[in-house]
């Protein structure tokens, strides 16, 4: 998961507390051989099943993430753009000595070429539509954006899960507003008479309008990108206002991209052993983070810091 993955408790909170609300209510209200209040009970369970099973396989996957280089590419000239001794916030301070271009040309397989930038926090050439998430600090295939109310990245390999996740959403508010407000004119009451004795359903029809509005106009917004093949970061960056989209497969195309094509596999070998050149890089990102007065993950903290700061000091 992302390093926000706390925030999922907050989202499991807004989705799943009215929805338990609306079953429990459906229960509360429902009469002796009611079969209708049965069935919309269960379809609101099956709803937030999906729902949250949609959640968590966007917020627990690997979102595209490039594996980073331990080692600065070679240069065109054939020697090391970079010294391997160097750590890599010192890199960026060599900035004006690098002697390999910092965007290159990229042939897509329809022919078309494409920039991609070099990323030096990764030291490697993003692949084309991959960035840079400076919450995540990794390179993310096809980025598109990073989403607090999943704690991860949206990327390549879970976008689909994440485009699932709030349709169903929306679907979800929609269901809960129509059938409260169904359950408030079956009663044989006045209208006003009804809403004061079912306090739950107005909370609800409120709660729903209000989130509809978000979740929606998301969901609205999002099927528009993939209309266009539009990532979020190429669309709040104008990437092809003026110049033609090279991804750009047609509505049907990129639709069928998106839902009907198999998912990449993860470049990620998350039960790989670690090397020790990994520990090393490891120990001297947390040295600079802890002479900066930065905080580093915890993962770090196994390092003695205070001695390596001392030996920096006599070293002057």
């Amino acid at each position: 998961m992302g390093p926000d993955a706390s925030s999922l408790f907050l989202t499991s909170l807004l989705i799943g507390g009215p929805s338990i609300a609306f079953c429990i209510n459906m229960l509360v209200t429902m009469k002796e051989d009611d079969s209708f209040s049965f069935k919309i009970m269960l379809g609101g369970l099956i709803l937030t099943v999906l729902d949250f099973s949609f959640l968590f396989l966007t917020s627990s996957g690997d979102p595209g993430i490039i594996p980073r280089n331990s080692k600065a590419p070679e240069s065109s000239s054939g020697g090391s753009k970079y010294s391997s001794k160097v750590p890599p916030w010192d890199w960026a301070n060599n900035k004006p000595n690098l002697k390999i271009p910092k965007v290159k040309d990229v042939s897509l397989k329809n022919g078309q070429i494409v920039k991609v930038k070099f990323c030096e926090t990764c030291l490697l050439y993003r692949t084309p539509r991959a960035s840079h998430c400076s919450i995540c600090d990794n390179c993310v295939q096809k980025f598109d954006h990073h989403c607090p109310w999943v704690g991860q990245c949206i990327g390549l390999r879970n976008y689909p899960f994440y485009i699932c996740f709030i349709s169903s959403s929306t679907a979800l508010c929609i269901y809960v507003f129509s059938f409260s407000w169904i359950n408030i004119l079956r009663q044989p009451r006045g209208l006003w008479s009804a809403m004061a004795g079912d306090i739950m359903s107005v909370i609800l029809i409120v709660y729903c309008f209000l989130t509809v509005w978000f979740v929606g106009g998301l969901t609205v917004f999002h099927f528009y990108l993939i209309s266009t093949n539009q990532t979020t970061y190429e669309s709040f960056r104008y990437r092809y206002d003026k110049k033609k989209n090279p991804f750009n497969k047609g509505v049907l195309g990129n639709f069928f991209e998106v839902f009907f094509t198999r998912i990449p596999p993860s470049q990620l070998n998350l039960r790989g052993w670690a090397t020790e050149d990994d520990d090393k890089q490891e120990m001297q990102m947390g040295v600079k983070s802890n002479m900066d007065g930065v905080k580093y993950p915890t993962h770090w903290q196994k390092f003695n810091y205070d001695s390596v700061d001392n030996s920096l000091k006599a070293k002057g």
